[in-house]
């Protein structure tokens, strides 16, 4: 059994993966196992994988017929891992060489459970960004609601807000398996699945060292239009309403929901003005405003004032809030050259 499994969804991703692999066969932890899952790719991806396989008895390959989507193929990673610790990587980043001996030595030397660690932003134009949003050392049951479970359900705004990634964590295969936690949807699934696993972690050792590499690029998928994103969000806000019912986590933030539909409907605005929605600008405002009419996204908008956003997202929901759907339009055409 290996000490760690490290899961990779695959799609389209033909032109990162020998990066991606590179990062794992140079890693100075040698006790892995790497799985990959070919999500019903088209390109040179399931090639790729194969060959991968060939060269290390460490890999395997599992290929799948159709694109079901990131969520289910990371489920089927984990129904198939057979290490203690469990962690996560996207075919289109990579680690630093030293991050699996780093986050297996911190969970082994600290007896916690959970081990994380910090990440770096890069940009196409060659810039970074280090981000570390926990403090390093180890944290209880307490400080983990507080740090962590807290600003994921609620704190859904000020800056910085709090990104639920699993790929900054080394999970434990146990807690996953007792508490039978997946993946669940295209969108935010990550959010969910962090939330709900540190409802039951009891310890979580932190490291600020920057191990993840974490690429931002246009062939990203956040980075284009998402034609269902409306029910997208509803399923999403439907499975948090049962995690938050499912581990009494209302009394912790009154307006979760407020917060949450907020930050929902920002990232709904900027998904109608991506570049690539084919529909007219006046199909698009249209689409904004009945977004704003849901029930639930209107209470937000009635309820709370959105305060210590980034600047253009404090422009864009003042903006809202006064119902000036036109002018947010004409800004977002500049901003996105449309």
């Amino acid at each position: 059994m290996p000490s760690i499994s490290v899961i990779v969804p695959v799609y389209q991703s033909e032109k990162f993966l020998h990066r991606c692999f590179d990062s794992l066969t140079r890693q100075t932890f040698s006790d892995w196992e790497l799985l990959l899952v070919d999500d019903g790719c088209t390109d040179g991806s399931p090639a790729l994988c194969d060959q991968f396989a060939g060269k290390d008895s460490r890999v395997r390959v599992f290929h799948r017929k159709k694109n079901q989507g990131v969520s289910e193929a990371r489920n089927l990673g984990l129904r198939e891992a057979k290490g203690e610790a469990i962690t996560f990587l996207d075919a289109d980043d990579c680690y630093e060489y030293q991050a699996l001996e780093t986050l297996w030595n911190l969970r082994q030397l600290s007896g916690a459970d959970t081990a994380a660690c910090g990440l770096t932003y890069l940009y196409a134009n060659g810039k970074h960004d280090v981000q570390s949003q926990l403090p390093a050392g180890v944290l209880g049951r307490e400080e983990i609601r507080e740090k962590l479970i807290y600003p994921l359900l609620g704190d859904r705004l000020t800056q910085p807000v709090f990104n639920g990634y699993s790929v900054c964590y080394l999970f434990s295969a146990d807690i996953i398996r007792k508490a039978q936690i997946t993946f669940d949807g295209p969108y935010l699934e990550d959010e969910l699945f962090v939330l709900e696993y540190f409802c039951h972690a009891g310890t979580l050792a932190v490291t600020d060292q920057p191990l993840y590499r974490y690429f931002l690029h246009s062939a990203s998928a956040t980075h284009h239009y998402m034609q269902n994103f409306p029910q997208v969000f509803a399923n999403f806000m439907e499975r948090k309403e049962a995690l938050v019912s499912k581990y009494g986590l209302e009394q912790a933030r009154p307006q979760w929901r407020e917060s949450s539909n907020w930050a929902g409907l920002l990232i709904a605005v900027g998904n109608e003005y991506a570049k690539d929605n084919p529909k007219s600008i006046r199909q698009r405002q249209a689409a904004v405003k009945a977004f704003c009419r849901q029930p639930d996204v209107a209470k937000a908008i009635r309820e709370l004032v959105p305060t210590g956003l980034s600047p253009n997202k404090q422009m864009a929901a003042n903006l809202i809030r006064g119902g000036h759907f036109f002018t947010l339009t004409q800004l977002y055409r500049l901003k996105n050259r449309i």
